[in-house]
């Protein structure tokens, strides 16, 4: 058999499969967000709005805070943190269970904003690894849904291991 040849039967079959679990578990991923709000700042009431009727996070699944690390896949940080607070952010990061994704909400977060001093952290991203930025002083709830639409592609877009693919031959 040619080694360029394209796979046939069992292992053919195998990626095939492998590569639609990929699919469907990126699909149910995607609609089941529960959310982390590490809230520190003014942009708490954009935050709220975003979580009220007239947007509705829930049609995206992402409805529901958990106020518990250990139960939440998505830290969504929310205003400015300050360098005393950092630590007891990458705490919090630390206790999320994998897959875990980190959104920043507001230009605090994402950049320091205009706390141009020593005690702001200048963007989360020093601490934690972010997926998804959100802009804005305070963003409108518009951006918020378009951000956690753009955290959905990548979660769909992911490799999502069930069973070791080492263990599998």
């Amino acid at each position: 058999m040619n080694a360029t040849a394209p796979a046939h039967g069992k292992h053919g079959t195998l990626e095939y499969l492998t590569t639609r679990k990929d699919e469907l578990v990126g699909w149910a991923r995607k609609f089941s967000i529960f959310p982390y709000p590490f809230v520190t700042a003014c942009c708490a009431m954009e935050f709220m709005a975003v979580s009220s009727t007239p947007y509705d996070t829930d049609r995206f699944g992402a409805a529901l805070p958990r106020f518990s690390p250990r139960q939440s896949d998505l830290l969504m940080v929310v205003g400015t943190v300050t360098h005393k607070q950092a630590p007891i952010l990458r705490r919090v990061y630390e206790q999320m269970c994998e897959p875990k994704w980190v959104i920043a909400f507001g230009v605090c977060a994402t950049s320091g904003g205009f706390y141009q001093n020593y005690a702001a952290v200048a963007g989360i991203d020093r601490i934690v690894p972010v997926d998804v930025y959100i802009p804005g002083c305070p963003p409108r709830p518009e951006m918020v849904i378009d951000g956690i639409m753009k955290l959905q592609d990548k979660i769909a877009r992911q490799h999502h291991p069930l069973v070791g693919r080492e263990s599998v031959t």
